[in-house]
């Protein structure tokens, strides 16, 4: 069975994007060349990427850009050549290659592809992360703290139903102040 994990950059008070919706505090620190490497060894895996509409309205005004493939040669090329979903029932077409728009039944698209071997990874997507741990659907959650308050902002588990025990299985800190903790879905 695959793997879901949801990877999620988060303000210290819990927020994946303030209360417009911007996630440009989230990049604060890209300077920092070990956080950097990490990154980019991330982007060397070969799941399948999922997304809700939002993230992935982002990710597409950028990644297929050429100052994408100019500043981050390594994700650029990941994000532009690896399969991926995005799930929305506003729209009507997903432009950016290798993509499959899933207009329904978030849960259920996500059980059939778990029956996959194919690992799976939701960058962002804080209405889809919020469904799918309600469902018990994500295995391994990869949280980057960005050493920022937002004061107010869209909260990664806004809408989650029930508790979710996690267990911590690795933590990393960044010279820029970033913090990742990684934890397994219990």
């Amino acid at each position: 069975m695959a793997k879901l994990t949801a990877f999620i950059n988060i303000s210290l008070d819990g927020c994946f994007a303030d209360v417009k919706g911007d996630m440009q505090w989230a990049h604060a620190g890209s300077d920092d060349a070990e956080f950097q490497a990490f990154v980019q060894g991330n982007a060397k895996g070969d799941g399948m990427l999922l997304f809700g509409r939002t993230t992935y309205d982002l990710m597409v005004q950028y990644w297929p850009t050429p100052p994408a493939a100019q500043q981050n040669p390594v994700v650029a090329e990941r994000m532009n050549d690896g399969s991926k979903v995005v799930f929305s029932r506003t729209m009507s077409t997903a432009s950016w290659n290798n993509t499959k728009l899933v207009k329904a039944d978030l849960a259920g698209e996500v059980r059939k592809l778990k029956q996959g071997s194919q690992p799976m990874t939701i960058l962002g997507s804080g209405s889809i992360v919020s469904q799918l741990t309600d469902a018990g659907l994500i295995d391994d959650y990869v949280v980057v703290v960005v050493p920022v308050v937002l004061g107010d902002g869209k909260r990664i588990f806004g809408g989650v139903e029930r508790q979710r025990p996690l267990t911590l299985t690795k933590t990393r800190s960044f010279k820029n102040g970033k913090v990742v903790l990684s934890y397994e879905a219990g």
